[in-house]
């Protein structure tokens, strides 16, 4: 790990541990939750916000003014809009999937959850989806809590990465072991 991933870390990890703290006080987990998948959803579908939080030619003061009137027009709570401002305010945006990320493992790690990653070819139908939460369960003990994401590349299969742990099943990974497999032969 690199020095500024190391960085980067860390300011995430203050500030998401500073979020989960504030929520826990306030008894708003939930709520400060539910904001926090809002936001990203919009962060998700909109390539103008995606652009916004990781631009460098944006001043500090044009992103904090955006990303106000972004967090007004969702109508997210009060802690969540005050903690986005701030974290732009600060000049952190390009790192708060981090920060939101952390605090979804620190609320996870409350409820004795565990967190898996699931990229998939396809979207997974429900069944699909409750299977492997189901296998994923049986393997570490735990409530699982999936975060889903979709790369068309991987042609068929699954990667999943449970805490420290990667399952790669996809066809990409396998043909690309094949591939270098004929390369050693011939």
């Amino acid at each position: 790990m690199s020095e500024a991933e190391t960085m980067v870390f860390g300011v995430a990890e203050r500030y998401a541990t500073a979020l989960f703290e504030l929520a826990s006080e306030t008894g708003e987990l939930e709520i400060v939750e539910a904001d926090i998948a809002r936001f990203e959803t919009l962060r998700r579908e909109s390539a103008d916000l995606r652009r916004l939080m990781k631009s460098l030619v944006f001043s500090n003061e044009d992103q904090t003014r955006a990303i106000g009137a972004v967090v007004e027009a969702a109508g997210l709570g009060h802690t969540v809009s005050n903690f986005i401002k701030l974290v732009a305010s600060n000049n952190r945006l390009s790192v708060m999937a981090d920060m939101f990320r952390g605090f979804r493992q620190l609320l996870a790690d409350r409820r004795g959850e565990v967190t898996a990653g699931i990229v998939s070819a396809i979207p997974l139908s429900d069944g699909q989806l409750a299977d492997v939460k189901r296998a994923l369960a049986d393997i570490s003990g735990k409530s699982v809590h999936v975060e889903l994401d979709v790369d068309p590349s991987l042609i068929g299969g699954l990667v999943v990465k449970l805490g420290s742990r990667m399952i790669d099943t996809s066809l990409k990974t396998k043909l690309d072991a094949l591939k270098i497999a004929l390369k050693e032969v011939g």
